[in-house]
């Protein structure tokens, strides 16, 4: 993959982390940079470690599937960003983070990296080779969470839906890409 694909596989990816860091800055209060670099730390950590658990189960079955790999890497990440675009329009405002501790970082970085261990699968699928991606998923996540929260910090959430929106459709346009290159070489 190149690293244009690997850069917005990565933005699509950052969206749900950048959407709850943004929420997060906007809720906790009293609000300081520390709670900006926890975030940072936690969602880009398991961004990054998410896509390599998935990698490592999806090699193991690889051969099995990969006549079909395209497809199912197209339908992992159209379900993943549609799930992320209906919540991003349809979901509960539950959730809303009040403070900081580190189950609850735990538990957000777990949920927002779900989609991540779906892209691993994806990789092992393609054979695509693992390193870079992650390397590139997890500083776009780490930077996207940190400014993310300072965002929501000074600006509010004005803008929360429209970035997971915006991811669902990355993550939704990257999966035909790949089934389109697929289909062009049959």
């Amino acid at each position: 993959m190149s690293f244009l694909t690997n850069l917005l596989l990565a933005l699509g990816l950052a969206m749900d982390a950048f959407a709850v860091s943004m929420s997060s800055g906007t809720t906790i209060r009293p609000f300081r940079f520390n709670d900006a670099l926890k975030l940072a730390v936690f969602f880009g950590g398991f961004q990054a470690f998410m896509p390599v658990l998935g990698w490592l189960g999806g090699s193991a079955v690889s051969g099995f599937v990969s006549d079909y790999a395209p497809w199912i890497a197209f339908g992992l990440l159209a379900f993943i960003g549609g799930k992320m675009i209906y919540e991003a329009l349809y979901g509960s405002p539950e959730g809303k983070v009040t403070s900081l501790n580190y189950s609850l970082l735990f538990l957000l970085a777990v949920a927002t990296s779900i989609d991540a261990l779906a892209v691993g699968i994806s990789f092992a699928f393609l054979k695509t080779p693992i390193l870079e991606p992650v390397i590139i998923i997890g500083c776009v996540t780490f930077f996207m969470s940190f400014i993310g929260a300072i965002l929501g910090y000074r600006v509010g959430h004005f803008f929360e839906h429209e970035v997971e929106v915006l991811g669902g459709l990355i993550l939704i346009g990257l999966g035909g890409k790949i089934l389109a290159e697929h289909l062009l070489w049959i």
